[in-house]
């Protein structure tokens, strides 16, 4: 139950894809065993009210945030987060050479026994793994 959250500043909406860096994080995401690809969710948020560093409105943002049911190992979770926060970095360095832009990244562990799931995802897949 992978959930990752891209938070991003509403002034990188015109120099960067975000539907496509969705897509090359679940890309990268089912490649990581800790991440079972029937449980993949990627979604990004616009931030349209921010405020950074010296107040400059040229200034912008991309957050990652990982949450994952508990019970990975911690170079488990250490070596999904670096691999996804490279994917994102990777991805947004066109745009950094020309722009201002913080990125971040936060992999959070969800406790299961106050995170009710289901779906019917797995029944649609052509790969159920």
């Amino acid at each position: 139950m992978p959930h990752f959250h891209i938070e991003y500043s509403a002034n990188l909406e015109d120099v960067i894809d975000m539907a496509a860096l969705c897509q090359e994080i679940r890309a990268e995401a089912a490649k990581i065993d800790a991440f079972p690809t029937p449980g993949i969710r990627v979604r990004a948020t616009r931030v349209d009210h921010f405020a950074m560093a010296d107040g400059n409105p040229k200034h912008g943002f991309i957050d990652l945030s990982v949450r994952l049911r508990e019970g990975r190992a911690p170079d488990v979770k250490h070596a999904a987060i670096t691999r996804l926060f490279e994917v994102l970095k990777d991805f947004v360095a066109p745009a950094m050479a020309t722009r201002s832009i913080a990125l971040s990244s936060e992999m959070r562990d969800i406790n299961a026994d106050l995170s009710p799931k289901f779906g019917n995802v797995r029944d649609h897949l052509e790969d159920p793994q």
